[in-house]
């Protein structure tokens, strides 16, 4: 069990103002050696922080029901900043955006665009022989036009060369083209480009972006104006409804730029026969935002070509691109239209007739296009064409008369076959619409820091005094954590010393008792060996 000894000391009071200055002097000296001082309680924080009325709610001072006010005061503030705050980032988390129309000014010069054309009938009649029939069986439905030729025992035909199928059989421009100008000028056949789509061959004028023709002017006359003959004697008989039976009379047209493939069968509009079809154009430049705000597709900046075949990304070629990956993934196969090597014919894989080969020609089963599991995103930066249809009845009666003589046709064969489409710009100016951020980073700033001042008058540097309180607390928790002090021994209350026994061994020089009881000098208690000490000395009083 442990022992204590207390001793009680009485200093004189000559020495009680010195003992004081050396106790003081100590002090200081051992604060000095531990470190620095003990971390701000919450009020002395309070009192000094910028945040409005926390130094009158939690600052120094009594308790009362004025501190009590600005302590509710200060909590609804804070719930209205939070509120407002909270409202701020959902408006900002949804990325608003808005369009900005830009009228340009009109320009000297303007790029004209690519016009593509197709004769609603992909094959003339008179150009298949049997043995395209029989191949094409499953897109036109024909019988063929020998009755027992396709009854022959053993009959087998040459494996189909679709291009040159198409080539043959097509509609032929220099054939169907009966007058071409442009701006003035006269121009022919070899004007246009032979391109390849759903509807066969077709033909692009000023296909070429490096040799673009401009426009040096708006209005009819300074544009694309063409007349054409459409052959209706040439369309396939219907012998029976296909896919791809089609019962109408025309050509299909499609306005789009020079980097654009034609996805005409999409995106083109028709021109009948016996009109005269005049269509207004206006150039739009559009520019859409990408990620988060957007879905469009940036620029990779790479020189070599972002997809096989074609010089530049657009929604069309990424379309064809993916009607082409589910054909080869599903027939092993390749349609003329379609980007790549040379194409070779699609079987089904259950021909009509043993050994027959026809050419799938349906993408709406493939999964292909926007909708399908190919996703193509709109580029970034776009130019396409706003197009204003307007339409006469051609020819009256006199030009019928005029152009049956001329062309060698009766009448109602102009008024059934020929037509007049009229393309031109509208002005020489460029429509800019852009997307916007609507709430951008910076405006989110600006409101949180006008709704924090109004509501609690704080600012940045009010949350770095927040952050470095609480930093200055945790720290010096943690530090108490890891460096727990040992229990003391020795405590000193006034005049009152209290030592343990422990430390009383430690403190005496003597080993053994004997020490002690032999009145030597180097004892720690000198009264108890000499009773009548000296009176004047340092203690006055001393008991144990």
């Amino acid at each position: 069990m442990p022992i204590e000894i207390v001793c009680k000391i009485k200093f004189a009071e000559e020495d009680a103002k010195p003992k004081e200055k050396e106790a003081g002097d100590e002090q200081s000296l051992l604060g000095a050696a531990r470190g620095p001082a003990a971390p701000r309680d919450l009020a002395t924080f309070a009192s000094t922080s910028t945040l409005h009325g926390l130094g009158r709610a939690c600052g120094p001072g009594p308790h009362g029901l004025r501190r009590t006010l600005w302590a509710l005061a200060l909590l609804t503030s804070l719930a209205a900043f939070l509120y407002q705050a909270a409202g701020l980032a959902r408006g900002y988390l949804t990325r608003p955006h808005l369009v900005v129309v830009d009228p340009a000014a009109p320009a000297p010069v303007a790029g004209f665009p690519a016009v593509t054309l197709c004769n609603i009938n992909r094959f003339r009649h008179s150009a298949l022989s049997d043995a395209d029939i029989f191949h094409l069986a499953n897109l036109t439905g024909l019988p063929p036009k020998d009755r027992d030729g396709h009854r022959a025992a053993g009959l087998r035909y040459p494996e189909p060369d679709m291009v040159d199928i198409l080539n043959r059989t097509g509609h032929q421009l220099a054939d169907m083209l009966k007058s071409c100008n442009f701006s003035g000028h006269h121009c022919s056949a070899s004007n246009f480009s032979v391109v390849y789509t759903r509807y066969g061959k077709c033909y692009t004028f000023n296909a070429d972006p490096q040799t673009s023709l401009p426009s040096r002017a708006g209005g009819m006359g300074s544009g694309l104006e063409i007349m054409l003959d459409i052959q209706q004697e040439e369309y396939l008989p219907i012998w029976r409804e296909t896919n791809e039976t089609s019962f109408e009379a025309g050509i299909r047209v499609q306005i789009h730029s020079q980097e654009e493939p034609p996805y005409i069968h999409q995106l083109g509009f028709g021109v009948s026969p016996g009109f005269q079809t005049f269509v207004s154009c206006q150039e739009q430049r559009l520019t859409y935002l990408p990620q988060p705000w957007g879905n469009c597709r940036a620029e990779s900046g790479l020189r070599e070509p972002e997809l096989q075949g074609y010089s530049a990304y657009s929604v069309s070629a990424c379309r064809l691109r993916c009607e082409k990956e589910a054909v080869l993934q599903r027939c092993h196969c390749r349609m003329v239209h379609m980007p790549g090597g040379h194409p070779t014919p699609c079987q089904t894989s259950v021909p009509p007739r043993q050994g027959q080969v026809h050419v799938y020609d349906n993408m709406d089963s493939l999964g292909g296009g926007s909708e399908g599991p190919c996703f193509c995103p709109t580029p970034c930066n776009l130019t396409r064409y706003g197009k204003e249809i307007s339409m006469v009845r051609i020819p009256n009666r006199g030009s019928a008369r005029y152009l049956a003589r001329k062309y060698n046709r009766n009448e109602t064969y102009i008024r059934e076959n020929f037509l007049v489409l009229d393309v031109f710009f509208e002005a020489l100016t460029s429509e800019a619409m852009e997307q916007r951020a609507a709430y951008g980073l910076s405006a989110l700033l600006g409101d949180l820091g006008g709704q924090m001042g109004l509501f609690i008058g704080a600012s940045i540097l009010t949350l770095l005094e927040i952050l470095d309180y609480i930093y200055e607390v945790s720290w010096d928790r943690l530090k108490r954590a890891w460096r727990r002090p040992k229990t003391p021994l020795r405590t000193s209350t006034g005049g009152i010393s209290t030592l343990g026994l422990q430390e009383l061994k430690e403190q005496s020089p003597c080993p053994s008792r004997s020490c002690a009881e032999g009145g030597g000098t180097g004892t720690l208690l000198p009264n108890h060996h000499h009773p009548h000490g000296p009176q004047g000395g340092l203690f006055e009083d001393f008991a144990c």
